[in-house]
């Protein structure tokens, strides 16, 4: 058996949308659908406007991690760095750019910016994307914080962070992502 998926499923048509709420990072609607065997469902979709993160590397090959409440889940986290895009046409790697100094308070040259994956990060209810990138030759700045964000920074080996991923201490799904594949792909 062949990792690719021949089998064709007739795709449901979305006969109706409506929006439910806006809000400030994304709006939530109700989809009406008509499945395949014709009969109809509303589906929830929430619409995200997209997001960066970046893996910042240090020379000595530790990384800095951000540790944050996180409302949602009540808890502090630690993750890479991230933040959403600053408008829907912003290039993924500004954000990326921005948020490496706003967050952590390390700068790195653009071109020292490099991509590593895309990942959607709930695909049965939102379209939030977030690339991630990978930052080398970092030099000390400042932290910018918005008004809202509270962080600390943090440096690990990559195998001190794939044992907290191991742990259950690190639960972040861009962050599991981003440093698994960092760890596979450039390492």
């Amino acid at each position: 058996m062949s990792g690719e998926h021949k089998e064709k499923l007739q795709r449901p048509d979305r006969i109706g949308r409506t929006l439910i709420h806006n809000g400030s990072i994304v709006d939530f609607y109700a989809d009406t659908m008509e499945l395949p065997n014709g009969s109809t469902e509303t589906f929830d979709f929430i619409r995200h406007k997209g997001a960066a993160a970046v893996i910042p590397v240090m020379d000595d090959g530790r990384i800095l991690m951000v540790r944050q409440y996180r409302n949602a889940i009540d808890a502090y986290t630690l993750e890479i760095p991230a933040g959403g895009l600053a408008g829907a046409g912003e290039p993924t790697h500004t954000c990326a750019y921005r948020e490496l100094e706003e967050e952590t308070g390390y700068h790195a040259k653009e071109e020292d910016v490099t991509f590593l994956l895309t990942m959607y990060t709930t695909v049965a209810f939102c379209n939030e994307k977030i690339d991630i990138y990978v930052a080398h030759d970092l030099v000390k700045t400042s932290q910018h914080l918005d008004d809202d964000e509270y962080i600390d920074v943090y440096a690990y080996t990559i195998e001190e962070l794939t044992q907290m991923i191991a742990e259950g201490k690190i639960v972040d799904g861009k962050t599991i992502a981003g440093l698994m594949s960092y760890r596979a792909l450039c390492l």
